[in-house]
């Protein structure tokens, strides 16, 4: 085998040799081949255009620096110079994102001297702040106080509510320097966190420290703004509420006792301070703010238990009166009122709810020394003193005489009924939809009682509120439950009553007319179906004053628990003067025209086709009344033959369509037979010239070693001439001596 390849090898070089064009053409032809190919698989086409560069957000004018580029590297740098720093993260597309627009700049322009603002583009894919962040929402705003931070604001990206969240991050601590202050801290929030601190030997001690980082971790998980973090320096001060030692924080409670934070049983660190007055605090009254249509956090709130809801328009910049009188309603009806409470730093056991109630308090230490300050209560009325009870030494012991709520108040009303009611408030500029869909109109505030477990809701119209607290509350409550209904716009006459839910009782209820009452709704597809045999039904009832047919939309409309159905569609029939004695229709029955005329025929207490007056003629009314009923059944036979027509046509036209798709088929088929067989070919013509441009490659590689060797053989060749021509040379001189010597013997001889 290696013989035949070296015989080959030398027949191909003496080829090359003689004919040396021909390895040049190969070459040439390969290169040809080869070149074409590598262009036409490594072209790429660009088809995606490049993005076109953002704009500014933000007008250039605005006190806000808009990077628009999502430089997020440059937001370090602006931190620096100021102390509080407001990020906004945006994505220019957005909705939400161009609503906010308008009220952050509003804010920007209202606190530019305090705040620095910054908008960034964390949608623009060059940019960093795209390729470090991963936000799932737009917007996003961050708050950074100095080096603490980021601070996510969560709540209604509005200017008034955004600009009071700015302001609580700037100013989180309240300076208390006296008494008064302090009373009047207390009095106006719900929830105040109070931290002693003394100043003397540091201008910035740790603790103070610690607590101002407490009050910063709490307005992450309080976007009210319910908990008020406020300090003291003053000794004499910070006995009021029984500080004594420094580093000392202390919660106010109004229903229980007040807390002093323990340092022996937790660290004083800032989140665990934050989560000691989460875990302890108490309020009578919430804000709720679902974030949308399809929010679950109003929904969790009423599954605790019935809840009043207040709608009142709230601007968290100014104060609001309505704010003052709702709270005060609700703490009144916990366990009575503020003027009650405060004095009470202890928690009250109350024995029976009689006219005098003996009440035994177990008060801090020193608790009184702060209300006998403001005039709120004198010892005088207490008996049974004893300062030495209490642990370490640091309680006593009050009993006195307490006189008990009067009967009609709802003092203290929480604790004497057994329909707790939980308070909540809501804005009105946010959640309008909402009030209008519970019934509110254009009066505020709106105040309404929802019962989730029961499916009720009541609503306070013109009564005083704390009479519409007392009467949910009672054994037997006189409320009425509010029904929802959709009010029609124009009332046009038809031949099926149109009923909502303020006219369902003097329109179903009359007892002068016999109704028949079909339970509908949008959603329900059965519902439609039946909406032309109630038209023929009603067409034959036409004119007949003694019967009514209707209907009513139940997905628009609430109704009397008692008048409600369990599935859809329901036709009920209400006869008069026997309006309780009311029938369902079968459901096991076809709601046909005639089965429909059968069912009232049945169930009404005379001739539907009878006048109250009795001035007609029964018998001529029902033979006009079988005469359209012959009409219409002689028009539907030929209806019904028009359509068995039609129906033959086209069953020749689907017959017909039907042959040429199997015609179509079958030349799809043959086809498909033909491009696969295409398909075969261009793999193996496609594969053929792939195997010639491999044996041209080959023969490439040959042809150049083939010319390598050629020359060496020519080199070779040109040696040996060489040496041939020398040896040749030698030989003719060595016989021109030999012919010589031989000349010179013989003349010698």
């Amino acid at each position: 085998m290696l013989r035949r390849l070296r015989a080959q090898l030398r027949q191909a070089v003496d080829l090359m040799a003689r004919r040396p064009e021909l390895c040049c053409g190969a070459i040439l032809l390969s290169c040809a081949l080869i070149l074409p190919i590598t262009l036409t698989c490594s072209r790429v086409k660009s088809v995606v255009a490049s993005p076109r560069a953002p704009l500014r957000f933000f007008p250039s004018e605005s006190p806000l620096v808009d990077l628009f580029l999502g430089q997020l590297e440059e937001v370090e740098g602006l931190r620096e110079e100021a102390d509080v720093t407001l990020v906004f993260y945006y994505a220019p597309w957005c909705a939400h994102c161009i609503a906010a627009r308008q009220h952050v700049q509003q804010v920007a322009l209202r606190l530019a001297r305090q705040v620095q603002f910054v908008a960034v583009n964390c949608w623009w894919n060059q940019g960093r702040c795209r390729k470090q962040k991963s936000f799932f929402q737009y917007p996003v705003i961050h708050l950074y106080y100095r080096s603490v931070g980021p601070i996510e604001y969560r709540g209604p990206v509005h200017s008034e509510y955004l600009e009071s969240f700015i302001q609580r991050v700037c100013a989180p601590l309240t300076y208390l320097p006296s008494v008064r202050a302090l009373h009047t801290f207390l009095t106006q929030h719900q929830q105040a966190v109070v931290g002693y601190f003394q100043f003397s030997t540091s201008p910035q001690p740790a603790g103070y420290i610690i607590f101002l980082l407490s009050a910063l971790h709490a307005l992450r998980r309080d976007q009210q703004g319910e908990v008020h973090f406020a300090v003291v320096t003053n000794q004499a001060v910070a006995e009021g509420v029984s500080l004594r030692e420094d580093e000392s924080v202390y919660l106010h409670r109004r229903l229980n006792s007040s807390l002093v934070f323990p340092r022996t049983q937790r660290n004083f660190t800032a989140q665990a301070v934050c989560d000691w007055v989460f875990e302890n605090r108490e309020s009578v009254i919430h804000w709720i703010q679902p974030t949308g249509g399809k929010s679950y956090s109003l929904e969790v709130e009423l599954q605790k238990g019935p809840a009043l809801l207040t709608f009142l328009p709230h601007n968290p910049l100014t104060a609001n009166q309505l704010l003052s009188q709702v709270s005060a309603v609700a703490l009144q009806y916990h366990c009575g009122s503020e003027e009650d409470w405060f004095p009470r730093c202890c928690q009250s056991l109350p024995v029976s709810w009689s006219a005098d109630v003996s009440v035994c308090e177990l008060c801090v230490s020193r608790c009184w020394a702060l209300a006998l300050s403001l005039q709120r209560v004198s010892l005088s009325s207490c008996r049974s003193v004893q300062n030495s009870y209490g642990v370490l030494g640091r309680g006593s012991v009050c009993c006195r005489s307490v006189p008990g709520p009067p009967p009609d108040s709802i003092t203290g009303l929480q604790c004497r009924s057994n329909k707790t009611l939980r308070f909540y408030l809501l804005d009105t500029q946010l959640h309008w939809p909402l009030a209008q869909r519970l019934g509110a109109s254009a009066d505020l505030p709106f105040i309404t009682i929802i019962n989730l477990r029961d499916e009720t809701h009541y609503v306070l119209n013109r009564t005083d509120a704390l009479d519409f607290i007392q009467n949910f509350s009672a054994s037997y409550s006189p409320l009425h439950r509010h029904l929802v209904g959709h009010k029609p716009q124009q009332q046009t006459r038809s031949l099926i009553q149109e009923v909502t839910s303020d006219s369902f009782l003097h329109t179903v209820m009359d007892s002068q007319k016999d109704v028949l009452l079909l339970y509908y709704s949008a959603w329900c597809g059965f519902c439609s179906v039946l909406n032309h045999v109630f038209l023929q039904l009603a067409r034959l009832f036409q004119g007949n004053s003694a019967l009514m047919v209707a209907r009513v939309n139940v997905g628009r409309n609430d109704l009397p628990w008692e008048f409600m159905v369990d599935h859809l569609p329901s036709v009920l029939f209400f006869p008069r003067h026997r309006k309780q004695m009311s029938v369902k229709f079968p459901e096991n029955t076809p709601m046909t025209v005639p089965n429909l005329l059968r069912f009232v025929l049945q169930h009404t207490g005379h001739a539907p086709w009878e006048e109250p007056g009795g001035g007609a003629e029964p018998r001529s009314l029902l033979e006009a009344e079988l005469q359209a009923l012959q009409q219409q059944v002689f028009s539907l036979h030929r209806a019904r033959e028009r359509l068995s027509q039609q129906l033959s046509v086209l069953w020749r036209e689907n017959r017909r369509l039907t042959l040429h798709t199997h015609t179509l088929q079958t030349q799809n088929a043959e086809l498909q037979e033909q491009s696969e067989q295409l398909e075969t070919l261009y793999r193996e013509k496609t594969q053929q010239l792939s195997d010639s441009v491999h044996r041209l490659q080959e023969l490439a590689d040959a042809s150049e070693e083939l010319l390598e060797e050629n020359t060496l053989l020519r080199v070779l060749l040109s040696v040996l001439r060489e040496r041939d021509a020398q040896d040749t040379q030698r030989q003719e001189e060595d016989r021109r001596e030999e012919v010589e010597g031989q000349e010179g013997k013989c003349e010698a001889s």
